[in-house]
């Protein structure tokens, strides 16, 4: 399959020797720059598909878009044939329109719209889960072809707890494929997921002893499995690790499914792909001091131009760790209690109830690292306060392992922007005699990557565990 996918549409930056640190510390420099912005670091997301080529190397990434569909991100991922886990018809058509086969994408929604069904049979994307004997009969009703994944319910400690809401207990699974195959549906596979920021690794090999039950069962009743999908649930902070979930899946496939069996494993990651690959600027619009009764400092409440209706949200639905970095170091001895709030007229806008910095002045900026998950998607602009722009860059060894390893050809164009100045000096990175720059705000470029002759984007991918290249 030729891939026609356009990344960097929007605009990106290349690095040098700068950090996302340096850029950001430009960027505050400017003076209309008022709003919170972030900074894509596309390197992160190159390296965290190499980490998981070579942890889970049987398990094929399907990238849960809800988690954030920043189009370079879709298109980054599109490019390094990765699949897509789809929740709804807009989301499969964003997949479908990167030029992505409908093969690399399941529709991961066990209650659809029956629209959205319709639609899914219309573009033909047929691989789909269900929980429940009313959804097979509208999936019978609306796209009776369709490939159908059970998804069973697994409990695990978890930020987000999904089995309180879908998937089928395994013990009555049986009765629900029965249902299936009495309507003359295909059941192909099976399906679970451990709670999105799943904090127990151990849960996935039960989940796939548990899936092995299943499986029996369904060819018990005549169909033909061939698919697991581990779903989510594992970390993308850099203070964590995937080797700790890796080794359970690893091991309890090689007991339960294989190599050999004929069983296609697929997962679906969503924090770890883009968690850490996104860092947030803020700035200081407001501050108050409190003294005690005595008239001394006892805390500072700090607001800032983001929170809990922006990029914050996840503080109100799941336990959302915020840390707060300063673009310059302050001496410790001059951090006093503080507290950060949002800059709604709403009490509940608050990011930290307890937090050590130093007496910064109004206009100062605070960066959040690793924002990258369920972040902007659920971001909202209450209060009239807009969702922070995303500004992309791309380390140069990124770029170069690009260019060679994926097999692209970049092309440039020269766009002209009105009322914008330069967004970093170095701006230009020359390769091969030839220009290869990025969108900047003074002289934007658009650079679009398509692939050289037939060759897959599986193959292209098999290459990130083969080349010893070091940091992507």
């Amino acid at each position: 399959m030729k891939l026609e996918c356009n990344f960097f549409a929007g605009s990106a930056h290349i690095l040098n020797e700068e950090t996302v640190m340096d850029v950001i510390k430009e960027k505050t420099k400017e003076l209309e720059q008022e709003d919170p912005f972030y900074i894509l670091d596309v390197g992160d997301i190159v390296q965290k598909i190499k980490v998981w080529k070579l942890k889970l190397p049987r398990v094929k990434p399907f990238y849960a878009m809800k988690c954030n569909d920043h189009p370079t991100v879709l298109e980054i991922l599109a490019a390094l044939g990765i699949g897509f886990d789809c929740a709804s018809k807009t989301e499969i058509q964003k997949i479908l329109e990167l030029g992505v086969d409908q093969s690399r994408i399941i529709y991961a929604n066990p209650c659809k719209p029956a629209s959205h069904l319709r639609l899914a049979a219309k573009l033909q994307v047929p691989l789909m889960t269900f929980d429940n004997e009313t959804e097979l009969h509208k999936i019978k009703a609306y796209y009776p072809d369709a490939k159908l994944v059970i998804r069973i319910r697994v409990d695990s400690d978890a930020l987000c707890h999904l089995g309180v809401k879908f998937g089928v207990f395994p013990e009555d699974a049986e009765a629900l494929m029965v249902a299936a195959h009495d309507l003359g549906l295909n059941v192909v596979g099976v399906s679970f997921h451990v709670g999105s920021g799943c904090r127990d690794p151990s849960v996935f090999y039960r989940a796939i002893a548990s899936s092995k039950m299943v499986f029996e069962k369904a060819v018990d009743l005549g169909f033909s499995p061939y698919l697991l999908d581990i779903g989510g649930g594992f970390p993308g902070s850099t203070s964590s690790c995937l080797d700790e979930f890796a080794e359970p899946i690893n091991r309890a496939l090689d007991m339960f499914f294989p190599e050999g069996c004929g069983v296609e494993i697929i997962a679906e990651p969503g924090r770890y792909v883009v968690a850490s690959a996104f860092t947030l600027a803020t700035s200081i619009i407001a501050k108050r001091e409190v003294n005690d009764a005595n008239g001394s400092l006892e805390s500072i409440m700090y607001y800032i131009n983001d929170g809990v209706y922006g990029s914050f949200n996840g503080i109100l639905y799941e336990d959302m760790k915020c840390r707060a970095v300063l673009l310059e170091k302050h001496d410790e001895e001059t951090h006093v209690p503080c507290s950060v709030w949002g800059p709604t007229c709403d009490g509940i806008d608050q990011i930290a109830s307890e937090i050590s910095l130093p007496r910064l002045p109004c206009g100062e900026w605070l960066v959040w690292p690793e924002m990258g998950a369920y972040t902007l998607v659920a971001a909202g602009t209450f209060n009239g306060f807009p969702v922070p722009k995303v500004f992309v860059v791309v380390p140069h060894h990124t770029w170069l392992y690009l260019e060679e390893h994926l097999g692209c050809s970049f092309s440039l164009a020269s766009v002209e922007v009105e009322n914008e100045k330069p967004f970093l000096a170095k701006d230009q990175h020359k390769m091969d005699g030839s220009l290869a720059v990025t969108k900047n705000a003074a002289t934007p470029y658009i650079c679009a990557a398509n692939t050289l002759g037939s060759v897959t984007m599986e193959d292209h991918m098999a290459q990130l565990s083969l080349f010893g290249i070091g940091e992507m």
